[in-house]
């Protein structure tokens, strides 16, 4: 069994932490350009939304009117424009 623990770590994937962001950091680039793009990739993984989101139980029918408000609010604004 214990020969099966040592085994385990050389059958993990070089992908280990699929989740994790990892930021390069080039030669001759500053600390501030570096934090603005762990910033935007943060962004774009949504992470933070979704903790905040979880923070509280939300009912189904809270979450349906709240997608029906959302989308009728993206029909006024971006809807079909074809009308004159």
């Amino acid at each position: 069994m214990s020969a099966n623990l040592l085994s385990l770590p050389s059958a993990i994937s070089k992908n280990q932490y699929p989740d994790m962001l990892i930021i390069n950091v080039k030669d001759n680039e500053s600390i501030d350009k570096a934090l603005k793009r762990f910033k935007k990739k943060f962004e774009k993984t949504g992470v933070l939304r979704e903790l905040r989101s979880r923070t509280a139980f939300e009912k189904p029918s809270v979450k349906r009117r709240t997608q029906v408000i959302k989308a009728a609010y993206k029909e006024k604004m971006y809807g079909n424009h074809t009308e004159q």
